[in-house]
C-alpha cells in the first residue's frame, strides 16, 4: 500500500467497489428535507458504527457490534426528519424485501439489514412535521439501484435541509486509492452545530494539509459578519459513512468508522458536543483476498480520516443559498469567496 494517494475516478463513496449512492428530497409547500441511501448489494457489505455525541437518532446500531450475528448490512441510510426521519428505512428494507436481498432465515426468505442515521432539519421548510418516511426512503433505494453512478453533492438527499454553524450545509463525498491498493470513500452529511470555517481566515477547517481543497480555496476571506444561526438553536448531528473495498472484520469496520470521527473533527469545530448526535459507519465490500497486515491497516485508517475530513469540505462548497418560510442559509462561497461587503447585512 505504498504510494501517494490520489482521488479514485469520480472522487466519491462511488469508486469503492459494490457501493452505490440515491437520494432523494421535497423541497417547498413546507418541505425541506430528504433521504439518502448507500446501497451495498450482493453479498453486502461488512459493517461498524461509532456514535458519539450527546443526541443520536438511530436504528440498528446494537447489530453492528462485532460480538453479534449478522455480519453484512445491505444498506446504510442517512436522513433528514430527526427521529421521525428514522421511519425512510422501512421503505429501503421493503424495496430490499421485494429484491430478495437480506440476511437468509430460511428457504426463499430474507430479512434485509438496514442501519439508519439521522440529522435534525425539522421545521426548516416551514412546516415541523414534513419529514421522509417509507416513501421517500424506497424512492432513494430505487435510485441508488438504478442509478448511473455519478456522484451528487449539496443540497440533496439527507443534506437537503442541512445546515452547519449557521451556513447552508449538505452532502459531500471523496475517495482516496492508496497505490497498489485499495480505495477508501467517504459521505457526509454536514448539519453541525459547531463550525467548518476558520474565522480569522475564512478558509475551511477541512483545507487544512489538504492542497487540493486550499486551491480551491484562494481568495478566501472572513466573512464581513457572521450568519445568525438557524432556530431552534443546539439541534444539529453530522452523520457519514465511510468504507472500503479491503478485505476488514466487524471490529476493524468500527476503527474505520473511528477514523472518520478524526476526519470530522479536523474539519468542524467543535464537534461531538452534546446538541450533536455524530454517527459513522464503516464498510467493507470485499468478500475474499487478504486481510491486511497491521501497517496496512493503520494506512487505511490515517486515509479514512483523509477522505471523511474532505467530504466535509466538499458538501461545503457544493452546497446553494436556501430561502424558506423559516428562513434564509447563506453559502459557504457566497459569505467566504465572494468580494467581501462592508457595511451591508446578508440580506441587502
Amino acid at each position: 500500500m505504498s504510494g501517494i494517494p490520489a482521488s479514485g475516478p469520480t472522487d466519491s463513496l462511488q469508486d469503492v467497489r459494490g457501493l452505490r449512492v440515491g437520494h432523494a428530497q421535497r423541497v417547498g409547500d413546507g418541505w425541506l428535507t430528504g433521504t439518502t441511501v448507500i446501497l451495498a448489494g450482493v453479498p453486502g457489505a461488512v459493517a461498524g458504527v461509532d456514535v458519539r455525541g450527546g443526541g443520536p437518532g438511530t436504528r440498528e446500531t446494537d447489530l453492528l457490534d462485532p460480538r453479534n450475528l449478522v455480519e453484512r448490512v445491505q444498506a446504510v441510510v442517512l436522513s433528514g426528519g430527526s427521529a421521525y426521519g428514522l421511519s425512510s428505512a422501512d421503505g429501503v428494507v421493503r424495496g430490499l424485501a421485494d429484491d430478495g436481498l437480506g440476511f437468509v432465515v430460511g428457504p426463499g426468505q430474507v430479512v434485509p439489514v438496514v442501519p439508519a442515521a439521522v440529522i435534525f432539519d425539522l421545521g426548516r421548510g416551514g412546516e415541523f412535521r414534513n419529514h421522509p418516511g417509507p416513501e421517500l426512503g424506497l424512492e432513494a433505494y430505487t435510485r441508488a439501484r438504478d442509478g448511473d453512478g455519478t456522484p451528487l453533492e449539496g443540497c440533496v438527499g439527507a443534506g437537503t435541509g442541512a445546515v452547519a454553524g449557521g451556513l447552508k450545509g449538505g452532502v459531500g463525498t471523496a475517495s482516496i486509492r492508496l497505490a497498489g491498493g485499495p480505495t477508501v470513500g467517504a459521505l457526509v452529511v454536514v448539519n453541525a452545530m459547531g463550525s467548518t470555517v476558520d474565522p480569522g481566515t475564512g478558509l475551511l477547517w477541512a483545507a487544512s494539509g489538504d492542497p487540493g481543497l486550499t486551491a480551491a480555496l484562494l481568495g478566501a476571506h472572513p466573512a464581513p459578519r457572521e450568519p445568525t444561526p438557524d432556530r431552534p438553536p443546539g439541534l444539529n448531528t453530522t452523520v457519514g459513512v465511510v468504507a472500503t473495498d479491503s478485505l476488514l472484520t466487524k471490529a476493524q469496520c468500527r476503527k474505520l468508522a473511528e477514523a472518520g470521527h478524526d476526519g470530522m473533527a479536523r474539519a468542524i469545530r467543535p464537534c461531538h458536543t452534546m446538541f450533536d448526535g455524530d454517527t459513522v459507519f464503516g464498510l467493507s465490500t470485499a468478500d475474499s483476498g487478504a486481510a491486511p497486515s497491521p501497517s496496512e491497516l493503520n494506512e487505511l485508517l490515517a486515509s479514512a480520516a483523509d477522505c471523511f475530513s474532505r467530504a466535509v469540505g466538499h458538501a461545503m462548497l457544493a452546497a446553494t443559498a436556501t430561502i424558506t418560510p423559516a428562513g434564509r442559509w447563506p453559502t459557504y462561497r457566497e459569505l467566504h469567496l465572494s468580494p467581501p461587503r462592508r457595511g451591508r447585512d446578508l440580506g441587502d
